[in-house]
């Protein structure tokens, strides 16, 4: 089925939204004093991260894409994979849904953000901060370069892997043999001296697709599971040095929050937002992100 532009740019603020709510809502869990998932541990947060992409993956996948990432989404457009005039738009989304999906996790965890008393444990519940930075201003660089080799490495694990997952899932091959099959067709009629109408080949590709469906719909559901265990690992794996964000819009938009809602709503033990910090989880995720869609199509595209 195919949907309208206006739809996917409401998917990917619904799809944003909900990757927030269970992911920074189960940073929220663990952090915030009073919940019943006080100290629960690193993995409750892991899982939260893992389903927040998950979720919206197998909800989103057909429609939207499912890229909840500004990184991803100027990836796709830099190699050519997605419309330049469709970028600015996806990513208004999506950080427009960060916000929603925050302040819902705020709206729900009020009470007890008003209990807790290190301004720290408030601000990782809003976007990322580094291990490394003990709020002395000596800190800071290497807070800042150990920062972005972290979220470079893991975004770029994230969306390398990403495309291999959701191009190369099983079922997939049977679309690029019809494609074969077809261009071979054209092919043997251009050297017949016949020519065949674009709109007829684009009609027998689709009718390609529809045929082999059912037999990719199984793959392509597997592929947007482990999207969500591979996001579970990489939180794991990478997440103790800074959250990690692999996201700008998971990481600006919640930040922005925090610095506009006021200590009525957050404690009187809300703290400085970071802002010098702020850029990184935004520019090293489009890099990583640039370099990984980069490398996958030339090998594999």
């Amino acid at each position: 089925m195919d949907f309208t532009w206006a739809i996917k740019y409401a998917t990917e603020f619904l799809a944003t939204a909900i990757l927030i709510i269970l992911g920074n809502g189960a940073v929220a869990n663990v952090e915030l004093k009073g919940t019943k998932g006080h100290q629960s541990g690193w993995i409750v947060i892991a899982v939260g991260y893992g389903m927040g992409v998950m979720i919206p993956a197998l909800m989103f996948g057909n429609v939207s894409g499912n890229h909840i990432n500004p990184a991803f989404t100027l990836g796709l457009a830099v190699s050519g994979l997605f419309p330049w005039a469709q970028v600015a738009p996806y990513i208004v989304a999506q950080v427009l849904g960060a916000i929603f999906g925050q302040a819902l996790v705020v709206v729900t965890h009020r009470p007890y953000y008003l209990k807790t008393e290190n301004p720290n444990n408030i601000l990782g519940t809003f976007s990322t901060i580094s291990s490394l930075d003990n709020g002395s201003k000596e800190s800071r660089f290497a807070a800042t370069v150990n920062g972005f080799v972290n979220e470079f490495v893991g975004s770029f694990v994230l969306f390398f892997a990403a495309l291999g997952l959701t191009k190369h899932f099983f079922g997939a091959e049977l679309v690029s043999k019809a494609q074969a099959a077809i261009n071979s067709q054209v092919a043997q009629a251009t050297t017949q001296g016949q020519t065949i109408p674009q709109e007829q080949v684009t009609a027998a590709l689709e009718q390609a697709k529809e045929q082999v469906a059912p037999f990719m719909t199984s793959g392509l559901g597997i592929a947007h599971l482990a999207l969500g265990f591979l996001v579970m690992a990489l939180v794991t794996s990478l997440g103790g040095p800074t959250g990690p964000a692999l996201n700008p819009a998971r990481d600006f938009g919640p930040r922005l929050l925090h610095a506009f809602l006021p200590k009525s709503v957050l404690g009187e033990h809300k703290g400085d937002s970071k802002w010098w910090y702020s850029w990184v989880p935004v520019v090293a995720p489009i890099a990583a992100a640039i370099a990984a869609v980069a490398i996958f199509k030339f090998l594999y595209l």
